[in-house]
């Protein structure tokens, strides 16, 4: 199970798309995530480009906070195609954030 919502999942790919996954905007979002919501994040991302599969779900969260040498934000801003993996990984995991992102 993700430890993100899917609002703050759905914010971030709206950032990334609108300012870039460089932005400073979105890593000011990100910085103020938990370490859960952190790596649910990463994981989700790594899902998306098929690095995990969606079964490995909570594997890849460990592997996240394991990994997390530097600030998430910083390392998710160097993902090209970063919206999209995020979306390929919801969808992997079956999770339709289609009214949360009308919503924003």
């Amino acid at each position: 199970m993700l430890e993100i919502s899917t609002r703050k999942i759905a914010r971030v790919i709206l950032l990334t798309r609108e300012y870039g996954p460089d932005s400073i905007h979105l890593s000011d979002y990100i910085s103020g995530f938990n370490d859960d919501e952190k790596a649910s994040l990463v994981a989700l991302m790594w899902i998306g480009r098929d690095s995990f599969s969606a079964e490995e779900l909570e594997y890849a969260k460990q592997e996240a906070k394991r990994e997390a040498t530097a600030p998430t934000e910083n390392y998710l801003s160097g993902i090209p195609g970063l919206a999209e993996h995020l979306e390929s990984g919801l969808d992997a995991l079956g999770i339709d954030v289609t009214d949360v992102e009308d919503n924003l």
